[in-house]
């Protein structure tokens, strides 16, 4: 296992309805490899998953620094498309996180959040596939592809809870890279 002492990586939550396993699985994995990990939502205030977790956000989103993180990922969830495809904070800090050659990772609904922060465009991608999402991902100029992860690069996406346990690994490798 790759050690990634040193790295941060911040996950991006909905303030309700994230995906719980989405961002627990990930969330292990990294930390089992020794990066340091911190947690984001709109508010700092608890947020709640579709599953029952509570998670208590460390910063909101609008104060967060790609230039903090080695990886910056948003978490899915039914929540999604209410909170994380609208914010223009997140899209604003998931450019930076790119634009600095940083780790950038998507789950679920949130493939579809990086296609419309614009961070997809020509990039092979996969996400929760809703009509709603596959329409996004085609606006934002995504490739999609039909796989549980798909690694693009610094760009890490996954297609839902099933595959949030190989997301967790694939995000460990590519910040073993950088």
């Amino acid at each position: 296992m790759p050690q990634l002492s040193g790295k941060k990586v911040l996950f991006v939550i909905c303030q309700e309805n994230f995906r719980d396993e989405e961002l627990a699985h990930p969330r292990e994995e990294v930390a089992r490899a020794g990066a340091k990990t911190e947690v984001a939502a709109r508010k700092k205030a608890p947020a709640k998953g579709m599953l029952g977790a509570v998670e208590n956000p460390d910063l909101a989103i609008r104060d967060a620094k790609a230039s903090d993180y080695d990886a910056v990922v948003a978490v899915g969830g039914r929540g999604t498309p209410e909170h994380l495809w609208n914010d223009d904070d997140l899209h604003k800090l998931l450019r930076e996180a790119r634009d600095a050659g940083k780790v950038v990772g998507g789950i679920c609904l949130s493939g579809a959040t990086l296609a419309v922060a614009g961070v997809l465009k020509g990039v092979e991608a996969t996400c929760y596939v809703t009509d709603a999402s596959k329409k996004e991902m085609q606006k934002g100029g995504a490739i999609f592809v039909e796989k549980p992860v798909v690694v693009s690069g610094k760009i890490v996406t996954a297609s839902g809870p099933p595959a949030a346990r190989d997301f967790g690994k694939a995000l460990v490798t590519a910040l073993s890279k950088g």
